[in-house]
């Protein structure tokens, strides 16, 4: 949203129902700009959803609503069915809705996003990378729901040509990120001198995506990206989680030497069951077709994120006062 509004002047309409990772003051940037507006909606609401559509007319839409934390889903997998199976299902029928009435005369130029992860393909082998048509594998309620919302959004594509691209990204960090996350609730333990807890044996590999760069390319898919196809969006920078947590605490010892050594805070925790070993993806495709590049190494990012959250404790500390930095969905 705030590179849509304040890099490329785009008019846009949020949805969000504000469930407990949704947080208006990652707006702040943006709320004020005429070109913004809010609404408060369930995706899974049939009748709100259609009449924003019919009142805001939109020539696109950018899908991102979605549970999206996997130790959750272990937890309680049924927020994700509803959210992102039922959720999708209803925002692609609103659509459909639209684009054969009111919206009628923005259907050679309306695009249907519908943004997903890489974690659909399952976990990858010590070589290889998943490409556009590698076969779904999913292993963890989270992932099934995505494969099964990236399934009705092809669907909805060919049976009723409803302009759709599907998008599958790899793991994203960055400023504002809700403190569940790997990246973030490594920080921010951190500074409060609490472990930082790593799953088995720290040897998880997933490709790393600062979230700047993958606004750019929604933004592009929306501009120019082909309905029909999907997109791999990924940053080329593999790291086994216990090179992230490593590369956070060496950020930390130099900026923010108080507490230091960081790494001493290090600890290995139970495995969450069906953790997938590795995941990597082949961009090449958005890379040849559309010019994007992820502008962002995993060093420059990381440094970036860490920075960020020491300036801007005024964001993170209430939400802290809330989600302490537990991890959740081990084994029991």
């Amino acid at each position: 949203c705030r590179h849509l509004v304040s890099d490329l002047g785009y008019t846009i309409l949020v949805l969000d129902k504000l469930t407990y990772a949704g947080n208006t003051a990652s707006l702040a940037p943006v709320m004020s700009s005429p070109n913004f507006s809010f609404e408060r909606v369930d995706i899974c609401e049939k009748e709100q959803v259609r009449q924003a559509l019919s009142a805001f007319a939109p020539d696109g839409i950018i899908h991102l609503a979605a549970e999206t934390h996997v130790d959750r889903s272990i937890d309680g997998p049924d927020h994700f069915i509803q959210t992102n199976l039922i959720g999708t299902f209803t925002l692609l029928e609103a659509a459909r809705g639209y684009l054969n009435g009111e919206g009628r005369a923005k259907t050679d130029c309306f695009r249907f996003i519908h943004v997903s992860t890489d974690e659909v393909f399952g976990s990858l082998g010590e070589t290889g990378l998943f490409t556009e048509t590698t076969a779904y594998d999913p292993s963890s309620p989270y992932s099934a729901s995505k494969a099964g919302s990236d399934h009705l959004a092809r669907a909805w594509q060919r049976t009723y040509g409803l302009p759709v691209i599907v998008s599958n990204c790899s793991n994203n960090y960055g400023p504002y990120q809700f403190p569940e996350k790997l990246i973030p609730l490594m920080i921010l333990n951190a500074l409060q001198g609490k472990p930082l807890p790593i799953y088995g044996d720290g040897g998880n590999i997933r490709d790393w995506l600062f979230v700047d760069d993958h606004a750019r390319a929604l933004a592009l898919l929306l501009e120019r990206g082909m309905p029909g196809t999907t997109y791999n969006i990924g940053g080329r920078t593999e790291r086994r989680n216990i090179e992230v947590v490593e590369q956070i605490c060496h950020c930390l010892n130099r900026l923010r030497p108080t507490g230091s050594p960081y790494e001493r805070l290090m600890s290995f925790v139970a495995d969450r069951p069906g953790h997938d070993r590795r995941y990597a993806l082949d961009c090449s495709k958005l890379e040849r077709e559309l010019g994007w590049r992820a502008q962002e190494t995993f060093e420059t990012g990381i440094e970036k994120t860490v920075r960020w959250y020491l300036d801007r404790s005024d964001w993170w500390k209430p939400l802290r006062a809330v989600y302490r930095g537990e991890r959740i969905g081990a084994s029991r």
